[in-house]
């Protein structure tokens, strides 16, 4: 055998040496992590198709943004899950100063001031009772539509009440038209300037997002077809993120991941702002089920799949396995 070809190999001869020459490294500081606050709780709730995810009461809120900090976590992504019956058919709670989301930033940011980045997701389908991530409207042959024009509105409202709570960034998810340049205006027309936006900007119609719906006690029947992606395309999630870049967007997102890593490292490849990919529910739940029934090594799939991440392009991942993730890598390195 030539030394030529030998050459690969001694790169490999044990961790050390595997660790001085890695393409890709993942630090703690990458990870962000999803969170659910409930309203009308007394005890955490844990979600059946989430091990180890709960939507969590506001004491137990705080204990667990406690842990991911101390784990190394830098940044968290809050969901709020509002009682039944504060649900209405626009959300109005979304942007309710004593609304569940924006009573949790505020809570957060008391306790940890800028220790840790509060993340806050600004779309409706939490908050309606029809679940749609907008408001309703009829068209001009009788159908029930999302109506883009006036959910931005919304979403400007909400935007805002997540700001003055407290929020270091906001996320809008709704994949509604131009609404990275709306809320970019209410924003900065309310005095918050500083406060950034994550633009979910390749949001696929998917179906890895079924656990998610148990985790926010979504409303929705039927789907999202008609304003999010289609799986079958790639190009237009580029044009997607060009319009948010231009609009005002301070980070760019990828939703789901790992069955779009061609996707991430195509959007990786042109924008000029950071790149988020999330690791959905579904991704997490599929990891959990074949670790627990033995059919694959958990935690190995877990570093695996995050460092693919990273791999494609991903400068922060969004995933129910930060805190898990971080221990590992602080005590790799």
């Amino acid at each position: 055998m030539s030394e030529i070809t030998r050459r690969p190999r001694r790169l490999r001869t044990s961790p050390a040496m595997r660790a001085l020459v890695a393409e890709t490294s993942l630090r703690p500081a990458d990870l962000i992590l999803p969170m659910f606050i409930a309203d009308g709780i007394e005890e955490p709730r844990p979600i059946s198709s989430m091990p180890g995810v709960v939507q969590h009461t506001f004491a137990t809120l705080i204990d667990a943004i406690r842990e991911a900090r101390d784990a190394g976590i830098k940044c968290i992504d809050l969901f709020g899950v509002p009682a039944s019956e504060d649900k209405d058919a626009e959300g109005s709670q979304a942007w309710a100063a004593d609304g569940v989301l924006n009573r949790a930033i505020k809570a957060v940011r008391a306790e940890f001031g800028d220790d840790i980045l509060v993340m806050a997701d600004t779309c409706l389908d939490e908050f309606t009772t029809h679940g749609h991530c907008g408001v309703l409207a009829t068209d001009r042959f009788g159908d029930t539509i999302v109506d883009n024009d006036a959910t931005l509105e919304r979403y400007q409202k909400m935007a805002v009440a997540q700001a003055t709570a407290g929020a270091h960034i906001v996320s809008p998810s709704g994949m509604m038209d131009g609404q990275i340049a709306a809320i970019r205006q209410a924003l900065d027309e309310a005095g918050f300037g500083d406060v950034a936006i994550m633009a979910y900007s390749a949001k696929y119609a998917s179906a890895y997002y079924g656990p998610f719906r148990e985790a926010v006690g979504s409303s929705l029947e039927g789907d999202r077809r008609t304003y999010q992606q289609d799986p079958a395309n790639v190009r237009e999630s580029l044009l997607e993120v060009d319009l948010d870049v231009a609009e005002g967007a301070d980070f760019v997102l990828v939703k789901p991941g790992m069955p779009y890593l061609d996707v991430l490292r195509a959007v990786s490849e042109v924008s000029p702002v950071p790149v988020v990919v999330y690791q959905v529910s579904g991704e997490y739940a599929m990891i959990q089920a074949a670790a627990a029934n033995g059919w694959l090594d958990g935690e190995a799939s877990m570093m695996e799949a995050l460092l693919a991440f990273k791999r494609a392009g991903a400068n922060q991942i969004l995933t129910y396995f930060a805190v898990e993730a971080a221990r590992i890598l602080r005590e790799q390195y």
